[in-house]
């Protein structure tokens, strides 16, 4: 039986998902060396509330009180092949900054000659009118840093002390589990689902046991592994377990992981970055080489503002 792959130029022979590179990597630097200042009002993220790698940037975009100094507008949920669209509706709107219809001009007018998947999130220049990266990951670190001179918080998502430990410990999560949902959902082999399936899985059970006696994955305070790791687990039950067929066991079947779900899910602001609706019509909308029908699920029934019981833990 023929099997057709969500994203064919993402795909290998033998059926494994391979995620596309970030294609733009500008920095936004404090003192304005990189030619991008971290001047307030300069910059607009795109974002979708419906995707992860997105969704780690808005949370950080929050913690560190930048909703007044970094604009942001959130695409339809719905991707079509035009790709992710900007359409007035529930959560999302029209761009305001550059009247762009789909987020495609973006990029076409930074790169004429870009033909690779057009993702989320993006941070936009309005001085150079350009993209200045729509890496993730790099929008964390810029988030994080390079605005302090700007912003009244002191947090910081990447200590000095625990960097080396924090970048492996991100590099595992993101192979075996925030691309592992992905790689199990998105195979075309038996092999190759089985394969990542079985490593998202063994990773969540090596995470319960890190969890069983400290609050976060570092200890008593939040560090950036514990938000990028949460865009996975808070979508997991609701679409990964089903959708992508990760389905051995749910979040809510781990009693540490659940509980430090809830206990993020609860910090100050967050619940306000989680958005169902969004990430549900999307999955199961949009994948339709998944879910030709495109069926959304009523369920999972979940309740994260329950008490989560993990202050007693440092």
């Amino acid at each position: 039986m023929q099997r057709h792959a969500q994203f064919p130029n993402e795909q290998s022979e033998t059926g494994e998902f391979q995620r596309q590179a970030d294609a733009f990597r500008g920095w936004v630097t404090a003192d304005g060396s990189s030619g991008y200042p971290a001047a307030p009002h300069r910059y607009h993220l795109y974002v979708s509330w419906a995707c992860p790698w997105a969704h780690r940037t808005i949370i950080v975009r929050k913690l560190k009180r930048l909703e007044g100094i970094i604009g942001m507008t959130v695409v339809d949920p719905i991707r079509d092949k035009r790709g992710w669209a900007f359409r007035e509706g529930p959560g999302h709107s029209l761009d305001p900054i550059n009247d762009f219809r789909f987020l495609s001009e973006a990029y076409r007018a930074t790169d004429p000659r870009y033909r690779g998947r057009v993702t989320v999130p993006v941070l936009w220049d309005t001085v150079t009118n350009r993209i200045v990266t729509n890496s993730d990951d790099d929008l964390m670190r810029i988030f994080n840093r390079e605005f302090d001179q700007v912003t009244d918080s002191t947090l910081d998502l990447y200590p000095e002390r625990l960097r080396a430990e924090i970048d492996a410990l991100n590099r595992f999560i993101y192979e075996h589990i925030n691309d592992g949902v992905y790689r199990a959902g998105f195979a075309t082999s038996q092999t190759a689902y089985k394969r990542a399936v079985t490593q998202l899985f063994d990773a969540l059970d090596l995470l319960e046991a890190r969890l069983a006696d400290r609050r976060y994955l570092f200890g008593s305070t939040f560090v950036e592994t514990d938000w990028r790791l949460f865009v996975t687990l808070i979508r997991f039950d609701a679409v990964y377990y089903g959708h992508f067929k990760c389905n051995l066991r749910r979040i809510i079947d781990y009693p540490n992981l659940f509980g430090y779900l809830k206990d993020l899910y609860q910090t100050n602001g967050i619940s306000e970055t989680v958005n169902f609706d969004h990430i549900k019509l999307h999955y199961y909308v949009t994948h339709t080489a998944i879910n030709p029908t495109k069926i959304v699920p009523l369920g999972p029934i979940q309740d994260l503002t329950l008490p989560h019981g993990r202050e007693r833990l440092v």
